[in-house]
């Protein structure tokens, strides 16, 4: 609700300076709108159309109507649920800066607000990728190094602690977007991965926490690229000639994120992605990401060789690798969590502090996604979570635990309401 009005604020107030007798400014377009929300920066866009002196937009829902004249602007906008936003701006050196009173639809008693704010016109893709800016449609070609901030060679280029490749201005990428990263190619580049022979704490009671005192050391894993095979460095002689096929991932990829929260570290989760640590993070997999910044800035890194269900033992086969990435956006439309596709399945993420909480949160993502892509009624969802539905424990170090719930495509594919391929 309260975007709409700050970004019809930002499309208005960017019109250039005017005389009395002047042509009346075009604003048409998309704006970046910055509103002082009781002390916390915030940015919304707007899609601004105009006819002569009158204007319009949407964001968010929000329907918003208003005058342009000269360098002064005035403009109204309302919320289905009995929100509004009484805007007034100012035109200056290219950019608006402007009051609005708030009335928010959601509070019981609606008090009025008053609010600042300035904007500008969103930035241009440009004619060509610059360092570190691609444009929708690019492949980022690329390399990881590992959790311990070793890359291919062995060379330490970084401090410990999940260290990631980026970020990556997509040009054009604005808050109200999504951001679609297709994972086209990992690569082992090295021979070697780092994992520990521990446990994390959420996988032991009592008694197991006794037997494993003293463990979490490091141990070195060999990996044949050619034969896609890892086996340990120098194992034990219960397991010698043990060796598992390798799976290439991410564990951690994501995006900037809403910068009224505090920044995250490399190692946190949240409506941005991040150390989400899903084993299925791998090659022709899609994710898709809620845009909170302009530009997005994507970024990735934690290549794990092989990874169990769960990280259990607070890592994985940690390693560098080659990655190839292609950007895509869906213009105006929100995620409203990080979503995942597989070649085979659809799949939601929860990210909580308990199981239970991830458990929750997966199920009510997925419903929401069933439903609005779907077209799915609560009963309907219901009958395809109780014969389709495949729950997976994704991550359990750390602060938060991850939970997955996989629908198949296959079964999904028969419905009428379906979206086309």
């Amino acid at each position: 609700m309260r975007g709409g009005i700050w970004g019809m604020a930002a499309a208005l107030a960017c019109a250039a300076p005017m005389t009395a007798q002047a042509q009346t400014a075009q604003l048409a377009g998309r704006w970046i709108v910055t509103v002082d929300y009781f002390g916390t920066p915030t940015i919304w866009t707007l899609d601004l159309a105009q006819d002569g002196n009158r204007i319009s937009g949407d964001l968010t829902g929000d329907v918003l109507t208003g005058t342009v004249k000269g360098n002064e602007i005035r403009f109204l906008a309302k919320d289905k649920v009995g929100g509004s936003e009484d805007v007034t701006a100012r035109l200056a050196n290219g950019r608006i800066a402007g009051e609005m009173i708030l009335i928010d639809g959601a509070e019981q008693a609606r008090m009025p607000h008053r609010l600042s704010f300035t904007a500008k016109r969103a930035p241009q893709p440009s004619g060509g990728p610059p360092v570190l800016h691609v444009n929708p449609g690019d492949t980022i070609h690329t390399a990881t190094i590992d959790a311990a901030g070793i890359d291919a060679k062995g060379v330490r280029r970084a401090a410990p602690g999940n260290p990631q490749t980026g970020p990556f201005y997509i040009d054009g990428a604005m808050p109200g977007d999504t951001l679609v990263v297709r994972i086209r190619r990992l690569r082992l580049n090295r021979d070697t991965a780092i994992s520990t022979n521990g446990m994390t704490e959420r996988g032991q009671d009592a008694r197991t926490a006794v037997r494993m005192a003293g463990l979490g050391k490091p141990v070195t894993w060999r990996l044949d690229r050619d034969k896609g095979i890892a086996m340990p460095e120098a194992p034990g002689d219960a397991l010698k000639g043990y060796w598992v096929p390798v799976k290439p991932m991410l564990g951690g990829i994501g995006v900037a994120a809403d910068p009224s929260l505090a920044a995250p570290g490399s190692g946190d989760v949240g409506r941005f992605g991040g150390n989400m640590d899903f084993n299925e993070m791998g090659e022709g997999t899609t994710v898709y990401f809620p845009v909170a910044v302009p530009g997005a800035l994507l970024y990735f890194g934690d290549g794990h060789a092989l990874q169990g269900d769960g990280e259990t033992t607070g890592d994985a086969l940690e390693t560098s690798m080659d990655v190839e990435v292609e950007v895509d956006l869906v213009r105006g439309k929100r995620a409203g969590q990080v979503r995942i596709e597989t070649p085979t399945h659809i799949v939601a993420i929860g990210l909580d502090g308990s199981l239970d909480a991830s458990f929750r949160s997966a199920s009510s993502s997925m419903f929401a996604w069933l439903a609005a892509d779907y077209g799915l009624a609560p009963a309907d969802i219901a009958q395809i979570f109780g014969t389709a539905a495949e729950y997976r424990v994704s991550a359990v170090p750390g602060r938060a635990a991850g939970m997955v719930l996989k629908i198949p495509k296959a079964r999904l594919a028969t419905l009428p309401g379906a979206p086309k391929p």
